[in-house]
């Protein structure tokens, strides 16, 4: 269903949800003032999560640059926060989110647009280069890139092959499609992206990954941030589990079965001692498989990375299947609760304008 005014240049909402982005914050608003869309034609809100770090005083300096960025107060701290408080001010007809951890490329709005106009989609993204700046940084890059480290996630592994897809990691979305889909549940503190496409699908909102819609994601630096990342990934996962059981696709499952039966193996030894050969085994299998993946990763993104490319993948899997089933612990009780209560009052079409 078409829902934009079938105009050239229609007006375009950036929206930025941030906090402490310090050392990339230049980079990524630079990305979007460097676009090729008439500039009248668009503005940038950026929802400061009150940032502890440079970040506000680098915006507030580009602000006295370019009088088409707005920032937007984020006391929430999260995306989803940032998020409801960006879309109450924007104007545009298209919402476009862009993250202060990436670039995009100059074509990406106009693009975006030609899409949503031409295409008869609500909602476009494109596939995501998740690049390093570090040796451990390029490692973990490598390992987010592939299919053994996130599964079939079309946006990071996908070809150059134009589709449809669950989700994309920085969509441009119709004004009208996000007053029917109403705000970002401000409950998920991670997978709120996920959380929300799939209730865009679920109105017959059609998501298209094109491949012409570049963007470039900076990793995590460390390997113990990559395990924060992904525990809160496989936590947060449970509480979208609850809210929408049809979501779930069965290799998201795959990390917390993995660290279940690593821990089944290793209680069980205490009774029979003869269960640490089933414990070998398992990290055995697992191991030959992270290093033939290692091996192909390292074949595309260079020979350097591999030494390190397996503990990354183990991080990816353990940590997302630990905070999954911490999550299944904590919200152990919520089954039944489908919405937050946030979901249940708020909205997004009392906009302030």
């Amino acid at each position: 269903m078409q829902s934009i005014a079938h105009t050239a240049f229609p007006l375009v909402s950036v929206v930025m949800p941030v906090r402490n982005e310090a050392a990339f914050i230049e980079r990524s608003v630079g990305s979007v003032l460097a676009q090729d869309y008439p500039r009248e034609r668009m503005e940038i809100l950026i929802a400061d999560g009150m940032s502890t770090d440079a970040t506000r005083q680098i915006i507030s300096g580009l602000q006295h640059q370019h009088v088409n960025i707005k920032i937007v107060d984020n006391p929430g701290r999260i995306v989803a926060t940032g998020l409801n408080a960006n879309l109450r001010q924007a104007r545009g007809e298209v919402i476009v989110r862009v993250d202060g951890h990436c670039e995009i490329a100059t074509d990406y709005l106009s693009r975006c647009v030609s899409h949503l106009l031409n295409d008869k989609v609500e909602a476009v993204g494109g596939p995501l280069e998740t690049i390093g700046e570090s040796y451990i940084a390029r490692v973990i890059a490598a390992a987010m890139s592939s299919r053994f480290g996130v599964g079939g996630s079309a946006f990071r592994v996908a070809n150059s092959n134009t589709q449809f897809t669950d989700t994309v990691a920085f969509p441009a979305y119709t004004r009208a499609v996000i007053d029917r889909a109403g705000p970002f549940d401000e409950e998920l503190v991670r997978n709120q992206d996920d959380e929300y496409n799939y209730r865009l699908r679920k109105l017959g909102v059609k998501i298209l990954l094109a491949a012409d819609v570049r963007s470039r994601y900076y990793s995590r630096a460390t390997l113990p941030k990559l395990w924060r990342q992904y525990f809160q990934y496989g936590y947060w996962k449970v509480r979208v589990l609850q809210k929408h059981p049809r979501q779930m696709q069965l290799r998201q499952f795959a990390p917390p079965l993995f660290v279940t039966a690593l821990l089944m193996a290793s209680l069980l030894m205490l009774l029979i001692p003869a269960a640490g050969y089933l414990l070998a085994a398992i990290v055995a299998v697992y191991a030959l498989i992270a290093l033939g993946a290692s091996i192909g990763s390292a074949r595309k993104n260079g020979w350097k990375l591999l030494p390190v490319l397996p503990i990354a993948f183990a991080i990816l899997h353990v940590a997302y299947g630990f905070g999954f089933l911490f999550g299944l612990l904590r919200f152990w009780s919520r089954w039944g609760e489908v919405e937050s209560k946030f979901q249940a009052r708020a909205t997004i079409r009392d906009r302030q304008v």
